[in-house]
């Protein structure tokens, strides 16, 4: 990038909300701001995930077989359904001077809604026969007038919110005149990049500007989160802690009193642990674990160390389920060694009693959800804290347990993640981030069998197979992605590009019903989100104590208890999820001493997509969390972990020219020292990006 002058100019705010843009309503600016589009500036920067090439359309009379691009008025548009293969398909016509074809999209009823008879249309697809007769297949379209005819290309959107493609082409051109008052960022550049890049990516005139344009926004992403991660490892290193020291015949007996050998990942993780927590700077690190690799086995040593060092030790975990299992299970190895442990949680009685035994030191390690966090929840001397599933808490909730030391010194922070973060974004995100890795299983473990299985199979394949299970003795989970039906669906989740829209998902509560019918003798209960705390904790107690045969569920029960008799997992709507969020749901069985399996149920007749077969034939995370990070990009990849908010929509971690300029140029300006700060806007942005590449 070109040495430049930062212009603060421009008159667009780009902090205000984006219901101050032309043509965006309040109940659009709520849909927006559901998915994280909040400002002006998430709306310019709500970039499109691909462009569609709309050039050299061909006439309708001279339309063959194979991809074409035809341009025409759409009529008759009409929706059925194909129940056998559980299809809503939508037909019409497309016409122009010179004749018509068919058109037939599966699974895409808006589509219904998204044309006027009177304009025209370029529709990009495959012209094939189909049952005997002609048709163009599930294109993809765009409004004539849309598509700068030069370059013919039109760029294409994620649908959010029931928003397609095609409403944000048209909120972009009523804010077309905003582009030219953006103001610039980054004192690196030319002034004038960062608004003509935005511009361009918005509204290309050949593939070349999209390149340059992409270029930029990259590098300005890069350079945020590098300087985000720096700024935090110097925060870190301002703090002080108490040294808590390695004692070498302590933690031989321990291991030695276990009943199984830890892996060399477990020792490789808990030695660097070790090694952190013996300096007088806090530790900040990070484990990372695949699903089953014993990262409570590393927190319980590293809990014993503390204890061996005289200091308390506090464990945060997402519920209070997960809460009682991890205190069921760490108390189990460390009483012997003399360590009082402690639960506490919501639902915990003489929580007076056992917040005084707290504070007076008498507890050595507790183990709790929220009830952790609160103000009158005092430690004597906290010197190690442990978060389980640490992006399932917010950053103000973590620094709250952090400052729970009362002798002004910060207590050293594991934090604990079973989503596989690819090691090329680790360099990138948590380059400036200790992080540790368990790669590998403890012996024992069961391999999961994981098929992908079209829909129509289920009544002759999968039923059929569910039954024995549960006649011996076993357990299902039965994952869906909407809470009901139809146009009230509540998904849970982003639908992938080419997925069922939400009226062709099915609900975890038509699941049930129709499963309750399959099997009217089975015990068969339903989970989401939207239940209250206690309602499901009691539904995933009756699970784990085999009250229930099937669990019908959101993905609210992708990071749980252990349940060992659960053997299978069924995922509908599969393509609608990303690779690392399938794996870990996956990982919820596979748990115990007997096979287990996994079903990935598709609809259509389409071929499975790359992911899901990558799934089918490989249960290694780590592999899969890179194979996911080139297929979907790095902000899908870090939206597991952290739902969303690192939002990275452009940078390749494969640009390593590009990576290690924005380091250079992030050295450089923090060489600034508080001149920074007169960067108002940056610094906003680096503020968020702070918050997600710390763990204090």
């Amino acid at each position: 990038m070109a040495q430049g002058t930062f212009q603060k100019g421009g008159d667009v705010i780009l902090t205000d909300s984006v219901e101050t843009l032309k043509g965006i309503g309040p109940k659009t600016a709520e849909i927006l701001k559901k998915v994280g589009i909040k400002t002006v500036r998430d709306f310019f920067y709500n970039l499109p995930r691909d462009y569609e090439n709309f050039q050299a359309a061909t006439s309708i009379s001279e339309v063959k077989p194979g991809k074409v691009v035809v341009k025409g008025k759409i009529e008759n548009l009409a929706s059925r359904r194909a129940r056998r293969r559980n299809l809503s398909i939508v037909e019409g016509t497309i016409k122009d001077d010179t004749g018509s074809i068919r058109v037939v999209w599966f699974n895409q009823t808006y589509r219904l809604r998204q044309f006027t008879p009177d304009k025209e249309y370029l529709f990009s697809g495959t012209f094939e026969l189909k049952n005997g007769r002609f048709q163009l297949t599930s294109p993809s379209s765009a409004l004539y007038s849309d598509v700068d005819l030069k370059s013919g290309l039109s760029p294409i959107y994620v649908a959010h919110g029931g928003l397609k493609t095609a409403d944000f082409r048209r909120f972009l051109n009523s804010a077309r005149d905003k582009f030219a008052e953006i103001p610039d960022l980054l004192p690196f550049v030319d002034p004038g990049v960062r608004r003509e890049s935005l511009f361009r990516a918005h509204f290309p005139d050949s593939n070349e500007s999209i390149k340059k344009a992409r270029e930029y926004l990259a590098y300005e992403e890069l350079f945020e989160l590098i300087l985000a991660a720096k700024m935090n490892r110097l925060e870190n290193e301002k703090l002080k802690s108490t040294p808590i020291h390695f004692d070498v015949q302590k933690i031989r007996d321990f291991v030695g009193s276990l009943p199984f050998k830890l892996t060399n990942a477990q020792r490789r993780a808990t030695w660097e642990i070790f090694q952190d927590m013996e300096k007088g700077q806090p530790m900040n690190r990070l484990l990372q674990g695949d699903v089953g690799s014993g990262k409570t086995m590393v927190a319980a040593l590293a809990a014993y160390e503390a204890f061996a060092s005289g200091e308390q030790v506090a464990l945060l975990a997402p519920t209070a389920i997960l809460a009682t299992q991890h205190f069921e299970g760490i108390s189990k190895l460390l009483s012997k060694f003399g360590v009082k442990t402690a639960l506490l949680t919501g639902a915990t009685k003489k929580k007076t009693e056992l917040k005084k035994q707290i504070r007076s030191g008498e507890i050595n390690v507790v183990i709790g959800t929220h009830a952790l966090l609160t103000d009158d929840t005092e430690f004597l001397n906290l010197g190690l804290v442990i978060i389980d599933e640490q992006h399932r808490f917010g950053v103000e909730q973590r620094q709250k347990l952090a400052l729970k030391s009362p002798k002004g010194l910060a207590p050293h922070l594991l934090s604990m993640t079973a989503t596989p973060i690819p090691r090329s974004l680790q360099l990138t995100v948590f380059g400036d981030l200790d992080v540790s890795i368990l790669d590998e299983l403890p012996k024992g473990r069961q391999p999961i069998t994981t098929k992908i299985m079209p829909e129509v199979e289920i009544s002759d394949e999968l039923y059929p197979r569910i039954l024995d299970r549960v006649k011996a003795g076993e357990q299902v989970y039965w994952i869906c992605k909407a809470i009901d039906d139809g146009a009230n669906a509540r998904s849970t989740g982003s639908l992938s590009a080419g997925t069922s829209s939400a009226a062709d998902i099915t609900s975890v509560k038509s699941r049930t019903k129709r499963l309750k019918e399959i099997f009217p003798k089975l015990k068969i209960e339903f989970l989401h989100g939207k239940m209250k705390p206690a309602e499901k904790d009691e539904i995933m107690e009756k699970f784990s104590g085999g009250k229930i045969d099937i669990l019908v569920s959101t993905t609210v029960v992708e990071v749980g208890v252990d349940v060992p008799n659960a053997t299978v997992i069924v995922i509908e709507n599969a393509e609608g999820y990303g690779l690392a969020q399938l794996h870990q749901l996956r990982g919820r069985v596979g748990r115990g001493t007997a096979k287990s399996d996994c079903f990935l149920l598709t609809s259509g007749d389409t071929t499975p997509s790359r992911r899901l077969r990558e799934l089918e034939k490989s249960s290694d995370g780590f592999y899969l969390a890179e194979v996911d990070l080139k297929l979907r990009g790095p902000g899908e990849i870090y939206g597991a972990l952290q739902h969303g908010a690192l939002d990275l929509r452009i940078a390749s971690l494969s640009d390593t020219k590009l990576i290690a300029r924005a380091r250079k140029d992030a050295d450089i300006f923090l060489s600034l020292g508080d001149k920074m700060l007169q960067y108002e806007e940056l610094m906003m942005g680096i503020s968020k990006y702070q918050q997600l590449t710390t763990l204090n």
